[in-house]
């Protein structure tokens, strides 16, 4: 009897470590499928090299993008820059036309007294020579000023600087010329003040009587 219970405890023994031989491999098998599992779903395994790379040229596309519109603001301010002297200079230039355009009209009259009194000899001498000196005075302001007469009597006739009043028929002068000068011109800083009102040239008509 007892060597029947032996074999009994052997062959007990025996099924015992067959079955944990088998969950070792169970598990060592799980194991394996979960770590071949978690490589199939992280994917090939990255270049480190590649990778900074990859990383070095996104750098530096940045930085040309950046360097690119640091060139565009430092142009867009360089023309901003430009403009506003250009402006500030037109402002310093043009700043008195609208008193210096008034102040013509002083002009004409002062012209109109000193050409009466030169075709009067009655007239007092004084008076002619303080109406000159008063004319010459402020010419001086307006040449101080850039402000000059446009000279316009024997001139062709150019819109831009000449209103034509009036046409006279003379052989004097070529034709669409300038006869007389009803009133004088201006310029400031080569820009029109005021136009010359003119009397402009045509031939004339021949007569068929």
């Amino acid at each position: 009897m007892t060597k029947k219970k032996t074999i009994k405890i052997n062959a007990a023994s025996e099924d015992a470590k067959e079955k944990e031989t088998a969950d070792d491999e169970r598990t060592d098998n799980g194991q394996a499928d979960i770590t071949a599992e978690e490589k199939s779903e992280a994917g090939p395994a990255k270049d480190p090299i590649s990778e900074l790379e990859a990383r070095l040229k996104a750098k530096e596309q940045e930085a040309e993008e950046t360097y690119d519109r640091l060139l565009r603001n430092s142009a867009e301010f360089e023309n901003f820059k430009k403009r506003s002297a250009r402006e500030m200079e037109d402002f310093r230039k043009f700043a008195n036309q609208s008193l210096l355009k008034e102040m013509l009209t002083v002009v004409d009259n002062l012209e109109l007294a000193l050409n009466s009194v030169n075709t009067d000899q009655a007239n007092d001498k004084q008076l002619a020579e303080g109406l000159d000196l008063t004319h010459k005075e402020i010419l001086r302001v307006f040449e101080k000023f850039s402000v000059k007469p446009i000279d316009s009597k024997g001139k062709p006739f150019d819109p831009t600087f000449h209103e034509a009043v009036m046409q006279e028929e003379t052989d004097a002068y070529p034709e669409n010329t300038v006869t007389k000068e009803l009133q004088k011109g201006y310029l400031i800083h080569e820009r029109l003040l005021r136009p010359a009102m003119v009397v402009v040239a045509k031939p004339k008509t021949e007569n068929t009587d």
